[in-house]
């Protein structure tokens, strides 16, 4: 699936080896299917647990999902995830496309960086407020990037590229360092964290983002990561969460979104469509976690999306407002 890119990671992209229209989120926008360097801005509009709205668009015929995916601040897989069966490079002219640009906003404090390594993204809030959020790219298998809590502590214009003693060994015709330019991997710009040898940086090689590619840092577009280096100053704190199911309430209601399972990211990140899983786990965690709205579940509705793990967020509560099926409802917002 990986386009060709000056890059010095490995090839292959995996992380083990790699209704109402309400339904679906409130608001309908529709976004043109051209492509570019600069991304539509998001939706930051926040609404009790969740943020933006839910968007379409339809390809052209010289359009590729890594373009269409970059063109909406979005990454390659959550794209492919929310649109089953969708031809990486040859959508076709016309292709109806889902652009799953709602989100849950992870379980933790609304301060500084939040990242969460299950849905690929990352958040960052001033003061309480929303400010940002944009796709990433993470460590592949073997590289895990860390979860917990650190903080910024530099900020780095064309930074230099310093080889670890594993980089050095997988790539001995390279330099011990790499100055600035198109073939340092960390791009124009780099936060360094309090964790040794990790760091938020840019990239030569954009297609990775929204992938598990790194070597455990997190990789961001070259233009969001120049918007993040803007405004983050050094000590700004940096959380690292691992939350592939998370509920949210919006107007009263409440929404549930599924992120794909590991062995789901890897069956995507071939260009396959992934199977459905067991998720006897993740339906205890929604029951123990609904107990004051049992009576209002759509249990038909969470079992679905717990089971195809499409990120897309869903209403969970109230199923007389929502009365048809989730693919219904995706025919219906086209």
């Amino acid at each position: 699936m990986k386009r060709p890119e000056p890059s010095r990671e490995s090839p292959r992209i995996r992380r083990r080896a790699g209704l109402a229209l309400s339904v679906l989120l409130g608001a309908v926008v529709l976004v043109s299917g051209c492509v570019g360097m600069n991304p539509d801005p998001p939706d930051l509009t926040v609404s009790g647990d969740m943020m933006g709205t839910l968007r379409k668009t339809r390809s052209r015929h010289e359009d590729v999902v890594f373009d269409i995916a970059r063109k909406n601040d979005l990454g390659i897989l959550e794209v492919l995830a929310a649109n089953p069966g969708l031809k990486v490079w040859l959508p076709g002219e016309g292709t109806r496309i889902l652009l799953p640009s709602a989100h849950i906003i992870p379980r933790a404090p609304h301060e500084g960086v939040l990242i969460n390594v299950a849905e690929l993204r990352l958040y960052y809030f001033k003061s309480g407020n929303l400010l940002m959020t944009a796709p990433i790219g993470i460590g592949r298998e073997g590289y895990t990037t860390p979860l917990g809590v650190t903080k910024v502590v530099k900020k780095q214009k064309d930074p230099v590229w310093y080889l670890t003693a594993s980089e050095r060994k997988d790539h001995p015709e390279l330099p011990a360092s790499m100055p600035p330019g198109p073939d340092n991997p960390l791009g124009a710009y780099a936060l360094r964290l309090g964790w040794p040898a990790y760091l938020i940086h840019g990239t030569n090689t954009p297609d990775g983002v929204g992938q598990w590619t790194s070597r455990g840092c997190i990789r961001m577009y070259p233009e969001d990561i120049e918007q993040l280096y803007t405004m983050v100053p050094v000590g700004t704190a940096v959380r690292v969460v691992d939350q592939p199911v998370k509920l949210g309430t919006r107007e009263g209601e409440l929404f549930l979104q599924v992120h794909p399972s590991p062995k789901q990211f890897d069956e995507l990140s071939l260009d396959r469509l992934p199977a459905k899983i067991a998720t006897d786990k993740d339906e205890a965690w929604v029951k123990a976690n609904t107990k004051t709205r049992t009576a209002e579940l759509d249990w038909t509705t969470i079992r679905k999306a717990l089971s195809t793990r499409d990120g897309v967020a869903v209403q969970i509560t109230n199923p007389q407002t929502h009365p048809v099926s989730l693919d219904e409802a995706r025919g219906l917002f086209f």
